[in-house]
């Protein structure tokens, strides 16, 4: 099973794609913390796109494929992937669709909907721990010390892409790059999982993932030794 798991950012696909890791047994990848590696480990692909993530600005669907495809390449995806926020564009789409027909690979797609003023507001609190990598909300999920990593105490940071102004930047472009991915995938995917994520909490919407994936696949037992009860 290769989940393709499609939202604005902050809609909540992190979270969402670590149950269904936990669920399914099959690796998440995610093109956003790829990116921020490279951009860590200033490597030539960071240096090149360090400015674009910085800014907002979606970095070239020749790269992120690359990347993509080099990972799932590895022995670990070969029962599945979990996608998370991959493809961004059709351009990518069209891609993905013709390297996992090649493998003889179907796919899920599941698109979390969430008003773009609950997406600000959520990201709005979000802070990260910058050497475990644990993310917080002051909403959500406050640390149990205010501006203090749970685990080992570093002092929380707020992401380069968790700026108010980059996350307007990237939401305008998700609405004009991203939104006819809807469209190509309806018109080309008849396993298509639309879900509120504005109001619940992630555990309910997960909830209602896992029964549209089980109505999906077990009338006719396709794929039930992957879906676990």
């Amino acid at each position: 099973m290769n989940v393709l798991l499609l939202g604005p950012q902050g809609s909540g696909k992190g979270t969402q794609a670590k149950y269904l890791v936990e669920w399914l047994g099959i690796p998440q990848i995610s093109t956003g913390d790829m990116l921020r590696e490279h951009i860590q480990s200033a490597d030539a692909i960071g240096l090149a796109i360090v400015d674009q993530m910085r800014a907002g600005s979606l970095v070239s669907d020749e790269l992120v494929n690359q990347l993509v495809f080099e990972r799932i390449g590895q022995p670990d995806c070969s029962r599945g992937v979990i996608l998370d926020g991959y493809p961004r564009t059709p351009t990518q789409a069209e891609e993905m669709m013709r390297l996992l027909a090649a493998r003889g690979a179907g796919e899920v797609v599941i698109h979390l909907v969430v008003d773009y003023n609950v997406i600000i507001t959520r990201i709005g609190g979000r802070r990260v721990c910058p050497q475990c990598g644990t993310l917080y909300n002051a909403v959500s999920r406050p640390p149990k010390v205010e501006g203090v990593c749970d685990i080992d105490g570093a002092p929380l940071t707020i992401r380069e892409d968790d700026r108010e102004e980059v996350v307007r930047q990237r939401l305008a472009q998700y609405e004009r790059q991203t939104r006819p991915l809807m469209e190509f995938f309806r018109a080309t995917s008849d396993r298509v999982i639309e879900v509120d994520a504005s109001r619940e909490k992630p555990e309910a919407v997960f909830g209602r993932i896992k029964s549209a994936l089980r109505g999906l696949f077990e009338p006719n037992r396709v794929g039930q030794d992957r879906v676990r009860k």
